[in-house]
């Protein structure tokens, strides 16, 4: 097969400028996206736009790895008769974690005929063909694009769009890298676009950097019962590659009660290339366990807040600090989330506000119970309007398992971090805020110059209580206030700094005097004043 024809430097694929910045590969992929949404609701054509980003993504590195192997077999002296038998070697493709594309479900193919008709069959059968191909994919690619419900003359419109994004060589980047992050922006923009049932798939990637800021997740087993798009999942990845580790440094593990959710997390991981265990099939933690005997080193979830439908049996072994109300499942998931720690494992949950001080139906003694067994390591107080798709305040609870000084680590056994966040963050428009890196920093920094782990030193970081923002609970001042775990009711008020540094008490002498004075001008203003209204004729 020849090399792929290019246009020249000056203009790429469809007349779309070469070099394109990743927000003009933004805009062009959303305009695609819009081709659909007067067809169908933000959910559905969420499947269809993601779908077909990802068939590019794989079609673009596949052509690209292609590339590579014809340049190295020429630089080898292969002669061209036995070319086509390197391009063809599919162990050349997957040695590089490149998924091998079928000649049915190429891309070029399938756009030269977007017009042409039949388009939805077309993509139906590539999606098919690539998942036999890659038995990775199997039940991962929705074969949606056929129905009688979709117009096709759109399709062909959006197919033709997305062609004009080139994923491989971008900016001097793989086509995974890119897509990527391509694939990111848009679950946040999806789930923007869906309001409180984007909150089903999508975790803020600011909140989840603190959540892995603060687990450190460098090597071991990570772990989440309700994975979403498995945005956790491609946070911890990244902290482990910034922290010069390996991919394969950390295993995935995780479970998706949603079929189209289950299905962009392992298109998000696939991208990623991260080796994810997601099972062959989506399903309800609570009801089917999909990991069983699993224990975690971390854990970071994101549980649906104050659910009230989920199924509940009342003798689950995994409710050992108490049987969670049917009304509630909150601390259902966070007695299976301790359920699957490994002996020094670690967790880092988002929860609703509630869920730190509420007292009914068994709620209270429940929280009792996971402070009394020393499992609590801290609770943060997040801001507001971090959580676009919710309105419900929510708070961050870390799990330890261990809390001892075990491997230099200063010991907390006995101890509680709270951390008071709710003034951090910035708004970024009217609705939306987000932290900034300084605030995930300060945030971890705290945390880890408590734990007194090797990082926090690194980074200059001793921990003292900080009124109004940390402070360090010992067990029974937690339960002189009853097991709440708010860290308003911890953190007291913030020092009023003095710019003058006069004391306290002269400063009211003097300001006393100062309004005195005041008033005795005033008096005497008035009684100016008055003389000269009487003075004036009638």
């Amino acid at each position: 097969m020849p090399p792929r024809k290019r246009k020249d430097t000056q203009e790429g694929l469809f007349g779309v400028p070469s070099g394109q910045t990743m927000a003009q590969l933004h805009e062009i992929l959303w305009k695609a996206a819009d081709k659909l949404r007067g067809s169908m609701d933000a959910a559905q054509y969420k499947d269809f736009v993601l779908g077909l980003v990802f068939l590019k993504y794989v079609s673009d590195a596949f052509a690209e790895r292609r590339e590579q192997i014809r340049a190295e077999a020429l630089a080898d002296g292969v002669p061209e008769a036995r070319l086509e038998s390197f391009l063809e070697d599919r162990d050349e493709y997957k040695r590089e974690e490149i998924f091998w594309v079928p000649e049915t479900a190429r891309w070029d193919g399938l756009a030269a005929q977007a017009k042409v008709g039949n388009v939805g069959e077309r993509l139906d059968q590539a999606m098919d063909a690539i998942m036999k191909a890659n038995p990775e994919l199997t039940g991962v690619l929705s074969k949606i694009f056929n129905r009688d419900s979709v117009d096709q003359r759109r399709l062909g419109e959006l197919l033709d769009l997305i062609s004009r994004a080139e994923f491989s060589g971008h900016e001097g980047r793989s086509a995974r890298d890119v897509l990527g992050e391509v694939y990111e922006y848009f679950l946040e923009k999806f789930a923007r676009a869906e309001g409180k049932r984007g909150g089903e798939f999508y975790t803020p990637a600011s909140v989840v950097r603190v959540l892995v800021e603060l687990l450190e997740p460098y090597k071991g087993r990570v772990y989440d019962p309700c994975c979403g798009s498995g945005g956790m999942f491609v946070q911890a990845e990244k902290f482990v590659m910034a922290h010069q580790g390996r991919r394969d440094d950390i295993v995935v593990y995780g479970q998706e009660a949603n079929e189209r959710t289950w299905r962009l997390a392992k298109m998000n991981l696939a991208i990623h290339g991260i080796g994810g265990n997601l099972s062959t099939k989506w399903a309800d933690t609570f009801y089917e366990d999909k990991h069983p005997d699993l224990k975690a080193d971390f854990i970071l979830a994101n549980p649906p807040f104050n659910m009230s439908d989920w199924h509940r049996r009342t003798d689950d072994p995994r409710w050992r600090f108490g049987v969670p109300p049917a009304s509630n499942a909150n601390f259902a998931w966070m007695q299976h989330i301790i359920s699957k720690l490994g002996v020094r494992g670690s967790a880092g949950v988002v929860m609703a506000n509630g869920s730190m001080a509420s007292k009914q139906s068994g709620e209270g003694e429940i929280r009792a119970a996971l402070v009394e067994n020393d499992l609590v390591s801290c609770m943060i107080a997040l801001p507001p309007q971090l959580f676009r798709t919710t309105q419900i305040p929510a708070c961050l609870w870390i799990f330890a398992k261990d809390k001892s000084a075990r491997g230099g680590l200063i010991d907390r056994s006995g101890q509680v971090l709270f951390i008071d966040a709710r003034n951090m963050g910035t708004m970024v428009d009217r609705t939306e805020r987000v932290f900034t890196d300084e605030d995930i920093q300060n945030i971890a920094g705290t945390y880890h110059a408590w734990r007194g782990t090797p990082s926090a030193h690194d980074a200059g970081f001793l921990y003292t209580d900080d009124p109004g923002y940390c402070y360090s609970a010992d067990l029974g001042e937690i339960r002189d206030n009853d097991h709440n775990l708010s860290p308003g009711r911890y953190v007291g008020a913030a020092e009023i700094e003095d710019a003058d540094h006069e004391p306290i008490a002269t400063k009211i002498d003097r300001l006393k005097q100062e309004l005195f004075s005041a008033f005795d001008e005033s008096v005497r203003l008035e009684q100016i004043v008055r003389k000269k209204l009487e003075n004036i004729d009638a």
